[in-house]
């Protein structure tokens, strides 16, 4: 493919997410997603969403739309992953009667589905419990022992300590959770995401061959997304920390106030990532680099079915005139 034929003729504002053998996909025409079910065949369902920002215009605001629009994602997105697992047959495996335990026998036969409801839930609680003491607790703690086992004063440099550890923990995480059979697959469908997508802002067919030779890099991805998030938390705590430098100083007030300032890092992170979508200069690459070489991790290369999957999604939320899907 020539160079003129990889570079993108018009960039588009779909965007989506990998789902247990599956993609969603956001456009213009709202969210579908595309499943692959048991039998082989391609389950296609139409998405409603409703933004809280057509009612309430100030949560659409610039800055203000990135944590409005991150909390709907992880809900929507939670919802459709549930639904996935259920389609694709997934929910489905079930234990050998004879291997089932009495409690076993017991749960399914008086609460089924809503066992796994409340498993489900518990799991997310969970998640966000180890999101905490991996991302703001660890590295607090750590920086905590490193400041009172040395014998100078790292105390200027604490927000930055902590931020460097916070990235290293990040990338051991996925490294980790890359190799596990299910999540590589999540991955690898990550990856027809982003190929479906840049072969459409390329100009070219959505077809399987074309897709295939396409980036599974994307510079609006979620993973870019979360690194430039604590890219900016580095640079705020930092900030703070030398304007304010007795905040610093006791534990539980410091991890409060970078919690306050989760709305406001994911506000500036989502209008970076909007810029850098439909931008495509030396400083938009330089500072997207990070993010785009994180995705190694978080997406794979997909075989020809998850691209069939990619393509049926992203072509239920396009319009017929590429111009109303723009960014």
């Amino acid at each position: 493919m020539s160079k003129k034929e990889c570079c993108a003729t018009h960039k588009t504002s779909v965007g989506g997410q990998a789902l247990i053998e599956g993609i969603m996909m956001q456009g213009p025409k709202g969210a579908a997603m595309a499943v692959r079910t048991p039998d082989g065949g391609i389950d296609l369902e139409y998405k409603t969403v409703k933004h809280i920002r057509d009612k309430i215009k100030p949560l659409g605001w610039p800055v203000i739309r990135g944590f409005v629009n991150f909390i709907e994602t992880m809900i929507f997105g939670y919802k459709c992953l549930m639904e996935s697992a259920e389609k694709s047959g997934f929910d489905d495996i079930e234990m050998e009667e004879d291997k089932m335990s009495k409690l076993d026998k017991w749960i399914d036969a008086h609460w089924g589905k809503t066992a796994m409801t409340v498993v489900s839930t518990i799991a997310s609680i969970l998640g966000v419990l180890l999101a905490f003491a991996l991302f703001f607790y660890l590295p607090t703690i750590s920086v905590n022992f490193i400041t009172n086992h040395v014998s100078f004063d790292l105390s200027n440099w604490r927000a930055t300590l902590e931020g460097v550890m916070r990235i290293i923990i990040f990338i051991i995480y996925l490294a980790l959770v890359s190799q596990m059979k299910d999540i590589r697959r999540t991955f690898m469908y990550h990856g027809a995401e982003h190929k479906t997508i840049f072969c459409y802002e390329a100009g070219l067919e959505l077809t399987v061959e074309n897709v295939r030779k396409q980036s599974r890099f994307h510079p609006r991805c979620g993973t870019s997304f979360m690194f430039v998030m604590i890219i900016l938390s580095v640079v705020l705590s930092s900030v703070i920390s030398v304007l304010f430098p007795q905040l610093r100083d006791v534990t539980v007030i410091w991890m409060l106030v970078k919690v306050l300032m989760l709305p406001l890092i994911m506000g500036l992170g989502y209008e970076f990532i909007r810029y850098a979508g439909r931008h495509d200069n030396f400083l938009i690459k330089a500072l997207s680099a990070p993010g785009l070489w994180m995705q190694r991790l978080t997406t794979k290369e997909p075989d020809d079915s998850m691209i069939e999957i990619g393509i049926a999604a992203f072509k239920a939320v396009i319009t017929d005139n590429p111009e109303d899907d723009a960014i």
